[in-house]
């Protein structure tokens, strides 16, 4: 990060204000195009992007500064030029590391469940609806890239004041605050129940006394107040770029290390409470292979069904992230930027398919919600699966205060728009989320719950609802009808983001009342 970039940035400001509606310097032809067809123009050509780009909005007074408190941390606009803040990363990323940054804003703890959606699923149906849900991500983002490139916003709330004013905008704040909170609860939700194995395991003791130190609950406000508050107190989120390659390349080790396990565990397996020789003894066993708790199910349809496509929704959210990355890409062009989507979302899928099968076809029926507790009841004091532990601990922990950044935006874009950076308010809010956050983890059920409900109400809202009205809403009418083909698209898409919320949720109140969840009670 050299401290003379923001100098060549201010320079320039005048022509790419005045070139560009979205203050970017980059292929005028790609977005100026559908902007010049929104009434009115620009009137004066230094006025700021966000007046330039609400041009059509009613509400174009509120908010004159709704871009430059937290949100000018992660994105850019004329105005930002003039307050450098965050320009340092700003359009210095390349392709490859844009890759990378979506892809691990991707990648989720939500990993650990898809085993177990695929063991209620079937493998078939499983990879189905893995590439529709995929898809649709995909599809997804080009509809937000687009309504990005109209009116020159990257914040995701700023698209929902764009399209709906002040209720868009909240709608789309409270959104991403209740799915990144859920992501945060899933993380920590891991930290509180692998951590005390990994310390069982390093320390060899069979059956803990209530030590406090193999307490869950402790041990979450221990890391979460020693590593998580500390990075998530920073003012800006692309110092936490740093730890983005290290979460990763601990995830690629989870899944290595799934894939070995599979041709190193007999089945059936045997606990290890039950009898600790015999998964050494049944390794040579020819037998196994034809016990049919042993045969992969082609199709399965059961009660837990309900929950394998907010699990699957849950993992391919990366949608307030998205901008984000858009702005700080090198030379960006929506169809750049889309590529870097299909890239990540393409690697993502095929990471999630690997690790479901192979975590599937190592316990079959056996398989629980959270994959990584499964190999504990073989041998609690497995060294690959303890390391395992360990890397998806670290990950799991240094994404947190990543997440924890958009939803300090949304607070801030909600509750104090006006205002400019503040550091007692930065801190607090970020206190006051660390602690809400550990109080539902400790009081949670169990990560299945966590994963059905947010999967099954902000996911989709964030993946197919708001792209769609977004676009219904802010491409003019002038550059497509109502009843244009793209648009009717884009309904049927947020219809099918109705559907799945509604019947995602409906089977999760049925299994829950039902009595046989398995998200009602602990594993």
């Amino acid at each position: 990060m050299s401290e003379d970039k923001p100098a060549e940035t201010v320079e320039s400001t005048p022509a790419e204000a005045n070139a560009i509606p979205n203050g970017k310097g980059h292929e005028p032809g790609e977005e100026i195009t559908a902007s010049a067809k929104t009434p009115p123009a620009e009137d004066g050509g230094k006025e700021t992007v966000a007046n330039s780009a609400q041009n059509a909005s009613p509400h174009r007074t509120e908010n004159a500064e709704a871009n430059l408190p937290e949100s000018q941390e992660f994105l850019s606009g004329a105005e930002d030029k003039k307050t450098t803040r965050f320009t340092d990363f700003e359009g210095k990323t390349s392709f490859g590391m844009s890759v990378f940054n979506l892809g691990n804003a991707i990648m989720g703890s939500g990993i650990l469940g898809l085993a177990y959606a695929m063991a209620n699923t079937g493998v078939i149906l499983f990879l189905v609806l893995l590439t529709v849900v995929a898809g649709l991500s995909s599809y997804s983002i080009h509809l937000l890239l687009k309504c990005s490139g109209i009116v020159g916003i990257r914040a995701y709330e700023q698209l929902g004041y764009r399209a709906f004013g002040t209720p868009g905008k909240m709608a789309a704040g409270i959104a991403i605050t209740l799915q990144n909170i859920g992501a945060m609860s899933s993380y920590l939700y891991i930290v509180k129940y692998e951590f005390p194995l990994v310390i069982q395991a390093f320390l060899r003791v069979d059956k803990p006394a209530g030590e406090w130190y193999m307490n869950g609950n402790y041990l979450v406000i221990i890391v979460s107040v020693a590593v998580i508050l500390p990075l998530a107190l920073m003012k800006q989120l692309g110092y936490l770029g740093y730890t983005s390659g290290f979460s990763l390349s601990c995830m690629v080790f989870f899944l290595i290390s799934v894939i070995y396990k599979k041709f190193n565990t007999p089945c059936p397996f045997v606990d290890f409470a039950h009898n600790s020789t015999a998964s050494v003894m049944n390794v040579t066993d020819p037998g196994g292979e034809d016990n049919p708790a042993c045969i992969p199910k082609m199709a399965n349809l059961n009660s837990q069904t309900a929950y394998t496509i907010p699990i699957l929704a849950f993992a391919f959210v990366c949608h307030p992230e998205v901008l984000p990355i858009y702005t700080e890409l090198r030379n960006a062009t929506k169809k750049k930027m889309q590529h870097v989507a299909n890239i990540s979302i393409a690697v993502m899928y095929g990471m999630y398919f690997l690790a479901a099968l192979f975590g599937y076809l190592t316990f079959y029926g056996e398989v629980e919600a959270e994959l990584l507790h499964t190999y504990s009841r073989i041998d609690p004091y497995d060294t690959l699966i303890l390391c395992v532990r360990v890397a998806v601990l670290t990950a799991v922990t240094l994404t947190v205060p990543i997440v924890l950044f958009p939803v300090r935006r949304a607070i801030q874009q909600m509750m104090f728009p006006n205002k400019t950076f503040y550091w007692p308010r930065h801190i607090a809010i970020a206190f006051v989320l660390l602690t809400f956050i550990n109080l539902l983890v400790i009081f949670a059920p169990n990560i299945l719950g966590i994963f059905g409900v947010i999967g099954a109400t902000s996911a989709p809202c964030l993946i197919f609802i708001f792209p769609a009205v977004f676009y219904i809403r802010i491409v003019p009418k002038e550059e497509e009808p109502l009843r244009s083909t793209p648009k009717i698209l884009a309904a049927c898409f947020a219809g099918i983001g109705f559907l799945f919320m509604i019947m995602s949720l409906s089977f999760i109140i049925i299994d829950w009342t039902s009595g046989t969840s398995k998200a009602s009670s602990g594993h």
